[in-house]
């Protein structure tokens, strides 16, 4: 079975893959997102960790730069 824990001896550590259940599920707790969050984000950036990193914080963090406001 492609989970067995025994099996992620030899995985690419700079990558999270989405076909694992246990990378997903662990990247999505380090991070504070979902795993759908997690394949979405796969699915649109790749799976290189460092990017991915980067985007589930964009996912986390509050908008940096609000809307102005505007004169009625």
């Amino acid at each position: 079975m492609a989970d067995d824990s025994a099996e992620h001896v030899f995985r690419n550590p700079n990558r999270v893959s989405a076909d694992e259940a246990y990378e997903v599920g662990y990247f999505a707790g380090v991070n504070g997102i979902t795993e759908d969050q997690v394949r979405a984000l796969i699915k649109l950036h790749g799976e290189d960790v460092v990017v991915l990193v980067i985007e589930a914080r964009k996912l986390r963090e509050p908008e940096q730069h609000p809307l102005p406001s505007v004169p009625l």
